[in-house]
């Protein structure tokens, strides 16, 4: 009887002996799955560096508006110069309808003094005493008149400025144009060196401009 118990703990102590380094064979499985988190980690790393090339974009734009800011400088450079009226510094008109460019100066020692007008390779010349009596006479009317703009030996309207510039009632008895074949369109140059100097109004439409005092 003695024996017996003798032989069953010889022979429970292999089993617990053997159970246990199963468990310890199961803990390098656990350690061998952290190195895959580790090594995901490596990935989001990875990743952050593809938002880094997008900073210089903004930076590139700023650039932008120092290449815009000559431009309004450019435009005070603009600027007209009408002239002071004579030779060499003749006055930058254009006839009412704003269709053609010419040139127009004073020349007080020609006989008689003289209003010219350059048109391109064309001069004409009207009495200079035109501007003031031009002025004069549509100060007296008090409202609009028609400029009447006509050659000289053409038909003008009753009334116009054209009309008052050739007719024998008008303070020179005639033409104030001064060159023979080129003493009509008056109407068409001498108004606006009289708008220039405000001393009228002037119409500025395609045809039948008028001219009233200020």
């Amino acid at each position: 009887m003695p024996k017996s118990p003798s032989t069953s703990k010889n022979k429970a102590a292999p089993t617990k002996a053997v159970a246990k380094p199963k468990t310890a064979a199961s803990k390098p499985k656990a350690a061998a799955s952290q190195p895959k988190a580790a090594a995901s980690q490596p990935k989001a790393a990875a990743s952050q560096p593809k938002a880094a090339p997008a900073k210089p974009k903004a930076a590139a734009a700023k650039p932008k508006p120092a290449v815009a800011k000559p431009k309004p400088a450019a435009a005070k450079t603009a600027t007209v110069t009408y002239g002071v009226g004579t030779a060499a510094d003749p006055w930058l008109l254009k006839t009412p309808p704003q269709s053609s460019e010419y040139q127009a100066w004073k020349d007080e020692d020609a006989s008689p003094p003289a209003l010219v007008v350059q048109v391109g390779s064309t001069r004409l010349s009207y009495q200079l005493r035109c501007i003031e009596d031009l002025a004069a006479m549509l100060k007296r009317q008090g409202d609009w008149v028609l400029l009447g703009n006509a050659d000289e030996g053409k038909p003008t309207p009753d009334g116009s400025v054209e009309a008052w510039a050739r007719s024998p009632k008008n303070p020179v008895g005639g033409y104030y144009g001064l060159r023979k074949g080129y003493r009509g369109r008056f109407a068409n140059y001498v108004p606006p060196v009289l708008e220039l100097l405000g001393l009228i109004e002037l119409e500025h439409g395609p045809r039948n401009n008028r001219a009233k005092s200020r």
